[in-house]
């Protein structure tokens, strides 16, 4: 069985393209393969131009805490510079004052949080990556530079059933009234059958829904400014009902939970 690293992504906004093109700058509804993959090379302090093929040996399986909000940034660019300032034509020349204004819409997650369960049968890889996010050679952002998570991001490294704890991990989410379960979804770049067997064995009395199988154009191959590359690759979604007392608040009271829970299991995350 995989050993794998626990992170909580949080923060005020994130953005995790999916398919932006021009003027449309999207983010998907979870952190998508490329960016989990792009934000460890950043700390890893890996150049664009760096192969990823080590870094392709990861895989990643993300529980949606707050799905968050979605916020559309009006963006504009080069309006009221002087004509020689105007951002330039890809054939190098100056915009004409009634072009100079270069527009877009960039949309971002807002207050959303997921915990990410990263696995690999490179030991020596994840153990690399673990320090890296730890002491990263650069910033950290989740997605897009304009958004740094809210605090540290591994929660535990070298765990063992990482998928049992993915379950178990105390939900960044204010407890509704009135309910016994909460409904709380799961994406996975690989097939979430050790999340399901993990599922049946903590919770046997519930039900275990059909996996959604989709594609999603976002296995980087390169991240090279003149020689960007994705592929498709398959995505597993799953959406399962969970103990509601799990929901152990946001911020502050959120992290008190999970220094509890960590300190409690510290003997079985090992």
């Amino acid at each position: 069985m995989n050993r794998g690293l626990l992170l909580q992504l949080t923060a005020p906004l994130q953005s995790w393209g999916h398919q932006s093109r021009f003027n449309e700058r999207d983010t998907a509804t979870a952190p998508t393969r490329s960016g989990l993959i792009g934000l460890m090379a950043s700390t890893l302090g890996r150049g664009r131009e760096i192969p990823l093929d080590d870094l392709q040996a990861l895989r990643f399986t993300v529980r949606i805490d707050r799905a968050g909000s979605r916020l559309r940034d009006f963006h504009t660019v080069g309006g009221g510079m002087p004509h020689r300032l105007t951002l330039p034509t890809a054939e190098g020349k100056r915009r004409s004052p009634g072009s100079a204004t270069l527009i877009s819409d960039r949309y971002y997650l807002q207050d959303a949080a997921f915990t990410v369960a990263v696995t690999s049968g490179d030991a020596p890889l994840l153990r690399t990556c673990a320090q890296a996010l730890k002491n990263p050679r650069w910033p950290l952002y989740l997605g897009r530079r304009s958004c740094p998570p809210s605090g540290p991001v591994v929660l535990a490294d070298d765990v063992a059933s990482p998928m049992r704890h993915l379950l178990r991990l105390p939900l960044s989410r204010i407890p509704p009234r009135r309910t016994e379960a909460v409904v709380v979804e799961f994406t996975g770049d690989q097939p979430l059958t050790e999340l399901i067997r993990a599922a049946q064995t903590e919770f046997p009395d519930m039900a275990m829904p059909d996996v959604l199988v989709q594609e999603a154009p976002d296995d980087p191959l390169s991240f090279a400014p003149r020689d960007r590359r994705y592929r498709s690759r398959t995505q597993h979604r799953i959406t399962l009902g969970l103990p509601v007392t799990q929901c152990q608040g946001v911020g502050t009271a959120n992290l008190h939970a999970l220094a509890a829970y960590l300190d409690h299991e510290q003997e079985a995350l090992r």
